[in-house]
């Protein structure tokens, strides 16, 4: 109780922060929209799904993958945070609070996870404004779609705490920021998020079908309705739910351990 307790009150000093630099959450959601209606417009004709080249079949089958990649790229936001916190001393102020000692980092985190949501509820919307409709290749539901949110943003606050790693990892927020991009493009475009990952070729079929970030894209797709599942033997293309699932925790558990470990040593 504690732990949460001080996680929260750190959350709520991280939400506040965010209210008064308004500049911080716009450009958060103006860079998604733009790859949204970028894909959608430029790429939409020529891209082909299944037997159709459909600019709105494309658009159904891409919007699962700009939600995963929007919560995957905040990763950078919230290394630079760190790492901007750590230049200025305020992590060592906050050590020598009685306060737990993985509740600065959680509450980071669970503050971008929040900054995260809200980015989400607007490039919904926008999705909505462009074309994106649930349910057009199989049935959906309310309870389905809720779900593919949640997953969603499970695997962002999976990758936060891998950009956590990063920013008390590095010496200053412009590395973090560089360091937290590098490994995210490869990630997001080797995966079945922005083309059909059954036109890749085998080697590289196979490293996108296990990639934990195409599960969750995958699950988004079976529980959103959406055109454009990957028919794969893979296990996480078989059980894309579970599989997004069990990376995402895993993730957290991997990477939360190593964070708090660095918070440790990097501040002592």
């Amino acid at each position: 109780m504690q732990s949460f307790r001080d996680s929260m009150i750190v959350a709520k000093r991280n939400l506040i922060r965010m209210s008064r630099i308004p500049e911080m959450v716009l450009f958060g959601v103006i860079q998604p929209v733009m790859f949204v209606v970028l894909f959608a417009y430029v790429f939409g004709g020529s891209m082909k799904i299944g037997n159709s080249t459909d600019p709105d079949v494309y658009k159904n089958f891409l919007m699962a993958g700009i939600f995963a990649q929007t919560v995957t790229f905040a990763t950078a936001g919230a290394g630079a945070g760190i790492a901007d916190d750590m230049h200025k001393g305020l992590i060592d102020r906050f050590r020598s609070l009685p306060m737990a000692r993985g509740a600065v980092l959680t509450g980071r985190t669970v503050a971008d996870l929040v900054q995260t949501a809200l980015t989400l509820v607007v490039l919904a919307v926008v999705a909505l404004l462009v074309g994106w409709r649930l349910g057009t290749a199989q049935p959906t539901n309310i309870g389905k779609i809720l779900g593919g949110f949640g997953l969603l943003l499970l695997l962002g606050y999976a990758f936060t705490w891998i950009g956590a790693l990063i920013g008390l990892s590095v010496r200053t927020p412009e590395a973090a920021t560089s360091g937290g991009l590098i490994w995210l493009f490869p990630v997001t475009f080797i995966s079945n998020a922005f083309v059909d990952s059954g036109q890749m070729t085998p080697w590289l079929r196979h490293i996108a079908e296990w990639n934990p970030f195409s599960a969750t894209v995958q699950a988004c797709r079976q529980l959103f309705g959406d055109p454009g599942l990957s028919h794969s033997d893979a296990w996480p293309m078989q059980h894309p739910v579970w599989a997004s699932v069990i990376y995402s925790v895993l993730i957290v558990l991997v990477f939360r351990t190593l964070a708090v470990r660095k918070y440790r040593s990097a501040t002592a």
